[in-house]
């Protein structure tokens, strides 16, 4: 008989769906379980660790630790042991498949529905295989329990009313927009390596030049700026590549003038070919920003 009905994988501190299992019932008892889940997981911040809400016929049982949490709807006759048992099988296979870095930057739901196929393998594991079979990791579970027992949430806590959450402020559950960019290229990683040596070089000259003008002469503060100026630029012109940005377009105009103005106005201090080199640096960042465009925007999976 099975009783781990629905899982889902989300992210902690949003409460971002990154995947799910497909296969859900659609009676209206479920459906109505199924938003009191996704209303929880955007709070799953305030219950770290273990929790359960149980209702008549289904409970909903959640394990979170750092930044991703795994929770699922189940029948009231699934001992919590075995619920629990689940959810952290559920959460080593999820974290053995993607890095932390890849779950950061997610961002639309579902992001990971291809975990759908280790969503099913181990709830069928767990629905039919028998107890005795896992016996070792559900006393291990029972264990961890009574030192520290998982919270337990009333149904008003999962509870969505009018679209307003205990009193709170109504809270959107809009999909979360797509702004997944296109894949780096070899020309791009070599402008991010160029634009953090250029950077590199500029702080360095800065630092130096403003320990020495402190001693000396006040004078040399125009020249400080002038290298501290293109070092920031530099780094935002690193994060404008990696990272989607609105107004992209007039913010890199405004990093590479920047870097132009810093090293003309340090002319003396650098020779012809350094000046054309970090200038030639920001050029070739700047072309690499503006091409790499968003990805289509791909549609999000009724799960």
């Amino acid at each position: 008989m099975s009783m781990i009905f629905f899982a889902c994988v989300v992210r902690v501190r949003d409460g971002l769906p990154l995947s799910a299992s497909t296969d859900f019932y659609h009676t209206q008892d479920f459906l109505e379980w199924r938003r009191r889940l996704k209303s929880l997981a955007l709070r799953l911040a305030q219950y770290p660790g273990r929790g359960s809400a149980e209702g008549r016929d289904f409970s909903i049982h959640f394990s979170s630790f750092g930044d991703v949490a795994c929770m699922a709807i189940c029948s009231c006759q699934c001992p919590a042991t075995m619920a629990f048992c689940f959810l952290e099988t559920l959460w080593w296979e999820f974290t053995a498949s993607y890095d932390t870095t890849c779950i950061g930057l997610a961002s639309r739901p579902y992001a990971f529905l291809e975990f759908d196929n280790i969503i099913q393998k181990v709830k069928w594991h767990f629905n039919y295989v028998s107890s005795s079979q896992m016996e070792s990791s559900l006393e291990k579970i029972q264990e961890e329990l009574k030192l520290q027992p998982p919270v337990v949430l009333t149904l008003e806590d999962t509870d969505v009313a009018n679209g307003v959450m205990n009193g709170h402020a109504p809270m959107h559950l809009e999909p979360a927009p797509n702004f997944r960019m296109e894949p780096v290229t070899a020309l791009g990683i070599l402008s991010l390596i160029l634009n953090i040596m250029c950077a590199a070089l500029n702080l360095i000259r800065g630092v130096h030049l403003a320990e020495h003008s402190l001693q000396v002469a006040h004078e040399e503060i125009g020249n400080v700026l002038a290298f501290l100026v293109p070092f920031v630029a530099c780094i935002f012109q690193c994060y404008l590549y990696l990272f989607y940005s609105p107004a992209r377009t007039m913010k890199v105009v405004l990093m590479l003038l920047f870097i132009c103005l810093g090293n003309m106005y340090l002319h003396g201090l650098r020779n012809l070919w350094q000046i054309l080199f970090h200038i030639g640096v920001a050029f070739l960042s700047s072309y690499q920003i503006l091409t790499r465009q968003l990805q289509e925007k791909q549609s999000d999976y009724g799960v």
